[in-house]
């Protein structure tokens, strides 16, 4: 195997995998990427964790085909402080590797190809084409709310829907759910419908990753058990999580609660001064609305107390009630539009937070119990 290719692509292709390949592992060789040149001048770059596979194909001028396997990390750190613009590879005897590039030449063991994971060719079949920026809106609207939980594996990812005109994803930790829905512009077929699929934590942040690349379009599908994500030469396949999502409708409070309309800006500045005042042992804040105001304190006896007023627009009672204020900052900062809608209850009911004037977002919250001392 030999080939010679543009710095920046190389270095840009080897990035890519580094979220992917497992450091954890007692298997070696998925520390590795796998490189093979082909005859149409092309280099594949694969990296697997046996649960995720990237597949990337770059332009190159290729001398010799061939494929060698090389650990991802560190041929990333040499490609990046290497200064030129073409990168030399060479595979030598016993699986060992040249990189070279003007005066500066690395020789590093490989492991041969044959020990890689086989990859299933998923290159084929029926794809929903979207544009990029859908996804990318949705998972920055759900991303925060999945489960670190290891204990429950069905938190541990997105739900995910697609059907007739509108593409859905949802997440939940047990104590906030978020809710994404987007119109997709199109008809969704029915081979290419995906009914209430669970794609983990990894492969959500690795999707996030490559659509943040800036393309215009992706095909996404489901295969034997597995996410497909389609853009342009890069494939990303991501084993499912095979478990039931907790049914989140239900949790969506029907009765009306007390609506309050309030500057998002404003609100998320509040709420960032009451965040002042966590610690890992409490990070509650009181919230109570009267009169048009609301008034937010914070107490920790570890920290000390904070208290903020700010102008709102409300219709109702008034209301005294206590949230996690991270779950708050969280749920606010995704939102775009200028007024946020929060609809809270009496009784522990759960409150919602939403754009004012549109259900394309929500997120509910459970309310905490507040310090009565």
């Amino acid at each position: 195997m030999e080939f010679v290719i543009k710095r920046n692509i190389f270095l840009e292709g080897i990035q890519r995998t580094l979220g992917i390949v497992d450091r954890k592992t007692t298997i070696p060789i998925l520390n590795n990427v796998l490189i093979r040149a082909t005859g149409d001048n092309r280099v594949r770059i694969t990296a697997t964790d046996r649960e995720i596979v990237l597949v990337a194909e770059y332009e190159a001028q290729v001398a010799v085909p061939g494929e060698i396997t090389i650990g991802a990390r560190k041929l990333f750190e040499m490609i990046r402080e290497i200064e030129g613009e073409e990168v030399h590879c060479k595979k030598l005897e016993n699986d060992w590797v040249n990189i070279t590039c003007e005066k500066i030449v690395y020789k590093i063991p490989g492991i041969a190809a044959d020990d890689f994971p086989d990859i299933a060719d998923e290159g084929d079949g029926t794809y929903f084409t979207m544009e990029r920026g859908i996804l990318k809106e949705m998972i920055r609207k759900t991303f925060f709310a999945i489960s670190t939980d290891e204990m429950r594996v069905n938190l541990n990812g997105v739900y995910l829907e697609l059907e007739e005109h509108r593409i859905g994803m949802v997440s939940t930790d047990g104590h906030r759910i978020s809710i994404a829905n987007m119109e997709v512009g199109q008809e969704v077929t029915e081979e290419q419908r995906i009914t209430g699929i669970i794609i983990p934590r990894k492969g959500v942040n690795e999707i996030r990753r490559l659509v943040d690349d800036g393309q215009e379009f992706a095909g996404i599908g489901v295969r034997d058990g597995a996410f497909v994500l389609k853009l342009d030469d890069m494939l990303l396949r991501i084993s499912l999580i095979e478990d039931n999502f907790p049914n989140y409708k239900r949790v969506i409070p029907r009765d009306q609660g007390i609506e309050v309309r309030v500057d998002r800006r404003q609100i998320l500045q509040s709420l960032r001064r009451m965040d002042v005042m966590s610690s890992e042992r409490y990070s509650g804040v009181k919230i109570e609305l009267t009169d048009n105001k609301m008034v937010l304190n914070s107490t920790n006896p570890d920290v000390g107390e904070a208290n903020d007023e700010i102008d709102i627009s409300s219709e109702g009672a008034a209301l005294e009630i206590g949230y996690n204020v991270k779950y708050l900052i969280d749920a606010i900062d995704v939102i775009d539009e200028q007024t946020v809608s929060f609809e809270m209850r009496d009784n522990e009911g759960a409150g919602v937070i939403k754009a004012a004037g549109t259900d394309a977002y929500m997120c509910v919250i459970m309310p905490i119990k507040l310090r009565r001392d």
